[in-house]
């Protein structure tokens, strides 16, 4: 009687889970117990009557739980459940998801509130509009050097470029890891990542970078809070010395350490047209075959031949050979 008990519990617990209300649990397991039988016998086992029998019987048909046995009769009885749990799952599988999305709009919500609220000597909120003039400040403010993290979504930022550029120009060492996405922006490896590192700027990659990070001396650090759903940089913190600050210096440090060099001497190799140094940056940093094609302008047939003359160059029999050898040779 007791392990009977029990394997009622946990069914009755299986179907709550599946969205069955528990009165229509109580009559599902009077049907398994007694049917074929009578819907009345059915309620007065599971302790109901009237509606509230009617609307659990109903619940369970509605499943694909249940059913009359004899057409024309008042007799009911379960039926196979593949179909209806089918039917459940999907239905509690889409309130789930439901659930799911209003949890965390309710939360990013508090998150922005509290964000907005908080605003001390160690950590400012900078949002909207004022996002992009006070990222040209950093740039302009740097007097020993700058470290970067960078990855999509970029904000507008008219300019931003130049600012980097004349920076350089001030003698302001840069170092910046570059994820794979940025590398494979459209446009973005020729207009804005080659020009600064032909002036100077030290550049390395990863697969990913962990925050869009820049850091400032040892003044401060900004960091991005993005939407990567919907590719938007809306929030950014300014973060003053303290232990979070000396935190993301050592994360920066750490992922410099990690990540593959894309610098190479200034002038490039002698005989390496500037297209295949792009091609290689983009190997090394794990754009896929269809980025490259794309940044460089050319077919997949035309991509590959240029892969299959360089790595016959380099003496390379496969791409990490490839990459191998034109770090060692400075091609990155």
């Amino acid at each position: 009687m007791a392990m009977r008990r029990a394997g009622n519990e946990r069914l009755g617990e299986a179907l709550r889970l599946l969205g069955v209300s528990p009165w229509a649990g109580r009559v599902y397991l009077a049907l398994l117990e007694r049917a074929p039988a009578p819907l009345a016998a059915v309620g007065a086992a599971a302790g109901l009557e009237g509606p509230e029998l009617a609307a659990a019987y109903r619940e369970l048909v509605d499943a694909g739980l249940a059913s009359a046995a004899e057409e024309g009769a008042d007799v009911v009885a379960p039926v196979p459940p593949a179909a209806g749990l089918e039917i459940l799952a999907r239905h509690r599988a889409a309130e789930l998801e439901e659930s799911r999305i209003t949890v965390g709009g309710a939360f990013d919500s508090f998150r922005r509130q509290r964000l907005a609220a908080y605003n001390d000597d160690l950590v400012e909120v900078v949002t909207g509009e004022a996002i992009g003039p006070r990222m040209r400040h950093a740039w302009a403010s740097a007097r020993e050097e700058i470290r970067q993290l960078e990855s999509p979504p970029y904000f507008p930022q008219p300019g931003a470029t130049e600012d980097s550029l004349a920076t350089l120009a001030r003698g302001v060492r840069q170092r910046v890891v570059y994820s794979r996405a940025s590398l494979e922006q459209p446009g973005r490896l020729e207009e804005i990542i080659e020009p600064c590192i032909e002036a100077g700027e030290q550049a390395r990659v990863l697969p990913a970078v962990p925050v869009k990070l820049l850091i400032i001396d040892e003044a401060y650090a900004l960091v991005s809070l993005s939407i990567r759903e919907a590719d938007v940089l809306n929030t950014m913190l300014v973060v003053q010395p303290c232990g979070l600050l000396s935190a993301l210096v050592a994360l920066f440090e750490q992922t410099w350490q990690s990540a593959l060099p894309l610098h190479g001497g200034a002038a490039g190799p002698a005989g390496l047209p500037p297209a295949d140094r792009r091609m290689l940056r983009l190997l090394a940093g794990g754009a896929s075959d269809e980025a490259i094609a794309r940044e460089l302008g050319v077919s997949r047939r035309t991509f590959f031949r240029r892969l299959q003359i360089l790595m016959a160059r380099l003496g390379a029999a496969n791409r990490f050979q490839l990459a191998l050898q034109a770090q060692r040779k400075g091609w990155l």
